[in-house]
């Protein structure tokens, strides 16, 4: 849909006119896990909800977004005001409850909260009039549109960071290869001190050679630092690919990680758990980000 990243967050806001009638779109994004849209608009508006999640389909492939419609004709002025009858009906109905001491006197603001209570000035759908559907239509595609530059414009910051971070885990995982390469000669060493506490007259190098390979071989670390080392140049492409990759991006982490605790469990060497562990560490930052890309 993109060849930069996305996120999913962003506001924005549209205004339109149609002879004497005028309104305003306002939209918000935030996180989700797939594409959810939810619309707020007069009553007799909801003729419009296919063209506009179309709409919304067409721009965008996750996030939760709510956008919302008010209209008034010129000369009015927009607002709410209380529906006094529906509030004195509510506290007739609730006067045995309240009597009984089993409840407590409501509140104002759960009054309000009550459906039906707060009626809007917006201006109701009187008949059906295309061209008004069609410019609606259009300034709400407006709306969608900035909606997504701000999304855009914060997949550029989360681009910078997680590049930033596949670089910081290519460089720990070149100091862990580093380090690999030279643990055969440490683990061998090791191997030679313990066998001279345990067993007085040594071993002979050969034998030494053969169980500190062996030991090698049963810690060796290489195939999760080649695992690590395709997921790095994997990340680049799918952050040079733009949104919609949040999904691919946050499985790769979970494989990022899965590679990062292997090495530390088999590390057996103080230098390589902690590169383990600064590299679980960039990685869990990489996630947490990771999940605001669309």
């Amino acid at each position: 849909m993109t060849d930069h990243l996305s996120g999913m967050t962003g506001f924005a806001r549209a205004e339109g006119e149609f002879g004497s009638l005028r309104w305003v779109w306002e939209g918000r994004s935030v996180n989700g896990k797939g594409l959810e849209a939810r619309f707020r608009w007069p009553a007799g508006y909801e003729r419009l909800e296919g063209a506009v999640r179309d709409a919304a389909k067409h721009r965008f492939a996750r996030g939760n977004l709510q956008c919302s419609l008010t209209l008034r004709q010129d000369g009015e002025t927009s607002g709410v005001s209380v529906d006094v009858n529906a509030v004195k009906a509510l506290l007739a109905s609730a006067a045995p409850l309240l009597a009984s001491g089993d409840v407590t006197a409501p509140r104002l603001d759960g009054l309000l909260s009550v459906p039906g209570v707060l009626v809007s000035s917006e201006r109701d759908a009187l008949e059906i009039d295309p061209e008004l559907d069609a410019a609606l239509v259009a300034s709400l595609a407006d709306l969608l549109d900035r909606l997504k530059q701000a999304r855009l414009e914060e997949g550029a910051a989360l681009s910078g960071i997680l590049s930033g971070q596949v670089d910081d885990i290519e460089r720990l995982t070149t100091e862990a290869t580093r380090l690999a390469v030279t643990r055969t000669e440490a683990l061998k060493q090791r191997l030679e001190q313990k066998f001279k506490e345990l067993l007085p007259k040594g071993l002979d190098e050969d034998r030494l050679a053969t169980e500190a390979a062996a030991l090698a071989v049963k810690l060796d670390v290489q195939e999760e630092l080649d695992r690590l080392k395709a997921h790095i140049q994997s990340a680049r492409q799918l952050i040079q690919q733009g949104s919609p990759v949040g999904r691919k991006l946050d499985f790769l982490t979970q494989e990022f990680n899965r590679e990062a605790n292997t090495l530390c469990s088999k590390s057996q060497d103080p230098a390589l758990t902690t590169v383990g562990l600064a590299l679980k560490n960039v990685i869990d930052q990489m996630r947490e980000q990771v999940q605001n890309v669309e």
